[in-house]
């Protein structure tokens, strides 16, 4: 059933419950229904049909999240765009999309009376939902100037929320924290699982600390990133009695003991890998290790040259249909139904199925919890004037998983480093921007010329930036 669908039943059965509370905006389920119904006849009338994509590009949480809905409930594909974007970037992306209906404004602009349907009716204009529409689509993160919005189908989305609801034991009484933004599906998916369960969700449409302690007492479940969770866990620490049971953490590996530091907080903690792509893979409730998420077969296929380590490939009902306007990436699929985004995990020996994940393949950069692509951000600092050649790698971080690391080979003089960032705050997103920078006369190289990226790699992890006479020193 649509997420949409499931919001209208809870506006007919408690039209007074609380569904939606942003900073200064609190929408009832009734209102919320409301404000769905009135949307689709307004779209409907404009000639959105089922199918159509929809890039809803909207700062203010609520706003986003009910224009999501409507573009649910006539069977269009919302594409959830970042509220983060300069110009530049927006009109790169949507103009090699093309979507059909671009929503800048809310509520949507009037079209009379004349042909608009609302109320109840509106939930029949599309006709009956199919497992296989394609429900809801949005960015991996890294898609400046390369766009690369990731589609999901219905049941690939929605098929997996009894699953969830059984990890987390929630149910339409509780109070659901979301602190970040929608344009994560991380978020988003947990909002609008909120949703379907008929739940109170509180959305912030970004972390600021201060905002999300004074939501913390009142809310029972909160989804989020572990460097966040660390922060969580502190206020708990300072707060009175609160009713926050369970925390929800994805996108990055728990640092260790931060499930005890919450236990002793009286939090619950669900960690889970996935991945844009490949939606949630394995989880992991009582801390002994990830094990496959309901439904999903796990395959670590051993990498040639490489000791004990193995690409992780997945088979579920939950994968991606793929990218969005002949885009390409880090997923690719076999002709057995598998898939896979070049994580790599140590081959599991033990007998446990625990899946001890060890990074990605290709060379993406994980940092609390947004997948960003290397080349993405090379091609940015690639255009500074002075830039010969730039490697983006990850580096090791305590909180964040990794972090974007740039070595940068100069042309003559050295560029300035604030140039540098300069360019990375105009043209990307924060999570692709470099937090620690190198820079080199000359990068070391394969010998085709290529820069040798894993060495670079290498010689930054283990602390040894001068290797094989390549002298790579910390940019000031």
């Amino acid at each position: 059933m649509p997420v949409a669908r499931d919001v209208l039943a809870h506006a007919a059965k408690s039209p007074d419950m609380v569904a939606l509370r942003s900073p200064g905006r609190t929408r009832t389920y009734g209102q919320l229904g409301a404000d769905i119904s009135a949307a689709v006849g307004a779209w409907w009338a404009a000639g959105v049909r089922p199918g159509r994509l929809v890039a809803v590009d909207l700062a203010e949480p609520i706003d986003l999240l009910t224009a999501v809905l409507a573009a649910d409930l006539i069977r269009a594909t919302p594409l959830v765009c970042d509220a983060s974007w300069s110009a530049e970037q927006r009109t790169a992306v949507l103009g090699t999309i093309g979507p059909d209906l671009h929503v800048r404004d809310w509520p949507p602009a009037s079209y009379g009376d004349a042909g608009v349907t609302t109320g109840p009716e509106s939930a029949t204009l599309a006709g009956a939902p199919a497992p296989y529409d394609v429900a809801w689509a949005g960015f991996s993160s890294g898609s400046t100037g390369r766009p690369r919005a990731v589609a999901r189908t219905r049941a690939s989305w929605t098929g997996c929320y009894p699953a969830v609801d059984k990890l987390t034991g929630m149910t339409s009484e509780d109070t659901v924290l979301v602190p970040g933004p929608l344009a994560s599906s991380l978020y988003c998916f947990a909002a609008l699982h909120g949703l379907a369960t008929g739940a109170s969700v509180t959305v912030t449409g970004r972390w600021a600390s201060g905002l999300v302690r004074s939501y913390l007492a009142d809310s029972d479940v909160v989804h989020l990133v572990p460097h966040l969770l660390e922060h969580v866990v502190g206020e708990l620490a300072s707060m009175g009695p609160s009713r926050l049971r369970m925390a929800v953490s994805g996108g990055a590996g728990l640092p260790a003991g931060l499930r005890e530091r919450a236990g002793a907080a009286g939090l619950d903690v669900v960690e889970y890998y996935g991945a844009v792509e490949l939606s949630f893979v394995a989880v992991d409730a009582d801390g002994l290790g990830l094990r496959p998420f309901d439904n999903v077969e796990i395959d670590v296929r051993q990498v040639p040259g490489s000791s004990g380590l193995g690409e992780v490939w997945v088979r579920s009902p939950w994968l991606a249909e793929g990218y969005l306007a002949g885009a390409t990436g880090p997923f690719r699929r076999d002709d057995d139904g598998w898939a896979t985004v070049g994580d790599l995990a140590e081959a599991d020996s033990s007998g446990t199925r625990a899946l001890r994940l060890r990074g990605r393949g290709d060379g993406a950069v994980v940092t609390g919890g947004a997948t960003v692509v290397p080349e993405d951000v090379e091609a940015v600092l690639g255009g500074v004037p002075g830039v010969r050649d730039v490697v983006v790698v990850g580096t090791p971080h305590h909180w964040l998983g990794s972090v974007v690391t740039a070595v940068i080979e100069t042309a003559g003089p050295p560029v300035r480093r604030k140039i540098l960032e300069a360019a990375a705050r105009r043209e990307l997103t924060p999570a692709q921007r470099p937090r620690r920078w190198y820079e080199a006369d000359r990068l070391p190289r394969t010998p085709a010329g290529k820069p040798a990226r894993a060495i670079i790699a290498e010689a930054l992890i283990d602390g040894r930036p001068d290797h094989s006479g390549t002298s790579i020193r910390l940019m000031r």
